[in-house]
């Protein structure tokens, strides 16, 4: 039998653990040199080439970029005027699918590397989609005038109905002829305008009209005929105002300075959107206007104000804004504080 002294067992066992100390300073990187971290961008693309298109799709391709690691994607973007899409593929060809007929979008492709590193964008193509809409839309909605002030109208109507996709709402004053004075172009049309540019105490009608994006357009509304406001009235002020911590109340009293009885009235005032309306007297909340002014309107007891007359009014409410830049009937009011 063969026997070992217990010294050679303990400098076996050192040197087993000066192996496994070295070991772990070499996993940890204390003694080689890391690879140089890839700095260096790809390539741009080749021109993009269309393959083949549709009225709501089309195929791209393009050459391949180059890099001294390797390509792992290719972003892709489709631009439609001030709105776009970002798609990502790792071949050199994409199939971009829900796009509109006869809309002209703008396509560009670039390269990115495993990391990171993205190359320029290659040169973009504009392309407009073939056309997939032969109807028109049907006609919009009777516009209805739901606020009238000395000159400025606001117009609002029922959506035209179409089959793709409305492009615009174009609104025209009626008189000899037809005389567009506003176009509303957002996406989706909304239905609603702001017609100013108007004389006091004039009447108006206006029609509005449907274009899709292919072109075609719609018959016109049912008409709407509206007068104008006499010029704003002057007006002054006088406001008493008691605040506390998070709320005040406020007592109004407001002059007609000019020389024409106001009536019928409506006031705004600065009013914020954290602000709430805890009660009103002399006036009948109307609404927000921006989530910055408050509307309010007369009662029916105090719809005229002859010229040198008052009315009065008052309101209690949060926040720590009193009423300012008062308004009645659109013209600015003078305010004097006690």
């Amino acid at each position: 039998m063969r026997h070992h002294s217990f010294r050679g067992i303990r400098s076996r066992a050192a040197a087993l653990v000066a192996c496994a100390l070295t070991a772990t300073l070499v996993a940890a990187g204390a003694t080689p040199a890391q690879a140089a971290a890839d700095t260096e961008r790809p390539t741009a693309p080749g021109p993009i080439t269309v393959v083949a298109i549709d009225t709501t799709w089309v195929e791209l391709t393009w050459a391949a970029s180059t890099d001294d690691v390797g390509v792992v994607r290719y972003p892709v973007g489709a631009q439609f005027e001030d709105s776009g899409a970002q798609y990502s593929t790792d071949t050199t060809s994409i199939r971009i699918t829900n796009l509109r007929p006869s809309r002209t979008y703008t396509f560009s492709v670039r390269a990115e590397d495993a990391a990171g590193n993205s190359s320029v964008s290659n040169p973009t193509v504009r392309l407009t989609m073939p056309p997939g809409d032969d109807q028109p839309p049907s006609a919009p909605g009777q516009p209805v005038a739901y606020d009238i002030a000395a000159t400025v109208v606001w117009l609002r109507w029922a959506h035209s109905v179409e089959n793709v996709a409305l492009d615009r709402y174009e609104v025209f004053r009626v008189g000899g002829t037809l005389t567009r004075v506003r176009e509303v172009y957002q996406y989706p049309p909304v239905n609603s305008a702001q017609i100013s540019g108007l004389a006091p105490s004039t009447t108006y009608t206006f029609v509005v009209q449907a274009r899709d994006e292919v072109g075609h357009l719609s018959p016109l509304s049912a008409p709407v005929t509206v007068t104008t406001l006499p010029p704003p009235p002057s007006c002054a002020v006088r406001s008493v105002v008691r605040q506390w911590s998070d709320g005040f109340v406020a007592h109004l009293v407001v002059t007609n300075t000019g020389s024409t009885a106001v009536d019928g009235w409506t006031m705004t005032w600065r009013f914020w959107a954290s602000q709430q309306v805890r009660g009103i007297w002399g006036a009948k909340v109307v609404d927000r206007l921006n989530n910055s002014y408050l509307r309010v309107a007369n009662t029916s007891r105090n719809a005229v104000i002859p010229p040198g007359g008052t009315v009065s009014l008052g309101l209690v409410a949060t926040g720590t804004q009193p009423p300012e830049e008062i308004t009645l009937n659109g013209g600015l009011c003078t305010v004097a504080d006690e």
